[in-house]
């Protein structure tokens, strides 16, 4: 069973950025697509931005244009870099494939205030 663990988030000002790791241990990650989801307190968990086998991405609306989705294969991890950071993006972020789901990680609390 792959096991995923993600790590950078913290406490960041409006307008500022974070990078996002998730590593996922075994040998079927490269052969699945990824996504970054998030869940924000009194919501439901939602997928924010997706990257494919052959590195085809797509994003959700509220975060078209400040957030990127990129992954290294050879080091099992999927990214998000997180730029102009608003209060609305606090949330636990999560990393899963696409299809179906793995057991979900811990996920890495993102805070934006001032």
């Amino acid at each position: 069973q792959v096991q995923l663990v993600e790590s950078g988030g913290g406490l960041v000002q409006p307008g500022g950025s974070l990078r996002l790791s998730c590593v996922a241990s075994g040998s079927s990650f490269s052969s699945n697509a990824m996504g970054w989801y998030r869940q924000a307190p009194g919501k439901q968990r939602e997928v924010v931005a997706e990257i494919g086998t052959g590195g085809y991405t797509n994003y959700a609306d509220s975060v078209k244009g400040r957030f990127t989705i990129s992954r290294d294969n050879a080091k099992n991890t999927v990214y998000l870099q997180m730029t102009s950071l608003k209060p609305d993006d606090t949330a636990v972020y999560y990393c899963n494939k696409r299809l179906g789901r793995w057991d979900w990680g811990q996920g890495t609390q993102v805070t934006v205030s001032s």
